[in-house]
């Protein structure tokens, strides 16, 4: 294909892109003054109702500025042949095409993180403060953007070293090599996450023995599950947001509550919270979502050996030789749709997990406890209660709080 053409071809991907979640956003923005469905006319007062509303309102305000501001930037960025300059800068350090793809990639990520700060920077210190989430210190925001990008260097370039390595001595082939790289390393970081990962940001502590111990133990034992890992992790340092989790599998698995939650919901909603977790671990949907993403890595990983390649894409983007590097950030923008795709499924088959953790939950447990738990979780975050429908087909991973309380009705 003419390179001339495939730099218009990407412009309409990433401006089509734009305008379809622009799009719908717009759709999801105007039932935000939509009536409570009577189900769930419980959670907010009237007072609550209007700061939910409002709270979503300049989300979505936000998110149009900030997205409209990436499109720009990239635009522009393509208008000047941004990524030939880069490219040109990166090669005056060195002739090895494994540092040159760090060098371009470091600098491709650093400033486009560096042009996010203030955004995130105003998300989290007026956005999410006025609104009563915000506990995270200027102190806190620096080291995790800091413990960020030495991960990113550590973990994010030595990988993209390898997988670079591998083009150079395989060529198509690489992407076996690769696909065996990236899943050992996410199979290895599903394991590990709490104990490696977690604690670079977070203290986790283990549940005090008490009410809520006993509880959770008492319900283990009633079940046949084995669990020894029950930890508590200070989730308040940053927001008063709540949430639970579980992580790992086999003599790995790891039960972990946010400190929130502990505060927020009262035991039984607690229990009725990791029954739905545990749902998910009888129920098998880590495995299956591992072996799932794995699957789709590697299809992934097999259309970049196909096209990565060809010379055209380096050239729509104004580097005259071929370059790994290069044809990697083609790829990636051409490959968005097929993304897109994929995730809507992978999205359908995570709501179906939720009903059948919910399910779980509901017959092993209590449905009551549950919802009770469901609605305190969505009040205190000023969830979404009238979401647009087509957003949730394409956005949700999570049912709506009414599908779910429909669901545990029945």
């Amino acid at each position: 294909m003419n390179p001339t053409t495939l730099f218009y071809i990407l412009i309409a991907i990433i401006v089509a892109k734009y305008l379809f979640d622009t799009f719908l956003d717009s759709r999801n923005a105007s039932h935000f003054n939509d009536a409570i469905p009577k189900e769930l006319n419980d959670i907010y007062s009237e007072k609550e109702y209007i700061k939910s509303q409002n709270y979503k309102k300049v989300n979505h305000k936000f998110s149009l500025i900030t997205s409209t501001f990436s499109l720009i930037v990239t635009l522009l960025f393509f208008g000047i042949d941004g990524f030939a300059i880069v490219d040109s800068i990166a090669r005056s350090f060195s002739q090895n095409e494994i540092i040159i793809a760090l060098i371009f990639f470091g600098i491709i990520f650093f400033g486009s993180d560096i042009l996010n700060i203030p955004f995130s920077y105003y998300k989290t210190f007026v956005i999410e403060e006025k609104f009563g989430f915000n506990k995270t210190t200027l102190k806190t925001f620096v080291l995790d953007k800091i413990k960020s990008w030495l991960m990113l260097i550590l973990i994010g370039g030595g990988i993209l070293a390898l997988i670079t390595w591998f083009y150079q001595i395989t060529t198509i082939n690489f992407w076996w090599y690769a696909w065996i790289l990236i899943s050992g390393f996410s199979i290895l970081l599903n394991l590990f996450y709490a104990k490696l990962i977690v604690p670079i940001f977070n203290k986790q502590t283990p549940l005090e023995d008490g009410e809520l111990k006993t509880a959770i133990e008492q319900f283990a034992s009633k079940i046949g599950f084995k669990i020894q890992n029950i930890y508590v992790i200070d989730g308040s340092k940053r927001s008063s947001k709540a949430n639970a989790y579980f992580s790992g599998f086999g003599s790995q698995k790891r039960i972990t509550l946010y400190d929130t939650l502990i505060k927020d919901l009262t035991t039984d909603e607690i229990v009725a919270v990791l029954a739905h977790e545990v749902g998910h671990y009888k129920n098998k949907h880590i495995i299956y979502n591992m072996i799932l993403s794995v699957l789709l890595m590697g299809f992934t990983l097999y259309i970049l050996s196909l096209l990565v390649g060809n010379l055209a894409l380096s050239q729509a983007l104004g580097v005259s030789t071929n370059s790994f590097h290069i044809g990697l950030i083609a790829f990636s923008i051409l490959y968005s749709p097929i993304s897109e795709i994929t995730s809507f499924f992978m999205n359908i088959l995570s709501r179906k997990f939720e009903y059948q953790a919910d399910n779980y939950a509901k017959t092993h447990f209590t449905s009551s406890s549950l919802i009770y738990a469901l609605k305190k979780l969505s009040k205190n975050s000023l969830s979404n209660l009238t979401p647009d429908n087509l957003y949730v087909k394409i956005h949700y991973s999570h049912p709506t709080l009414l599908q779910r309380i429909q669901n545990l009705k029945k």
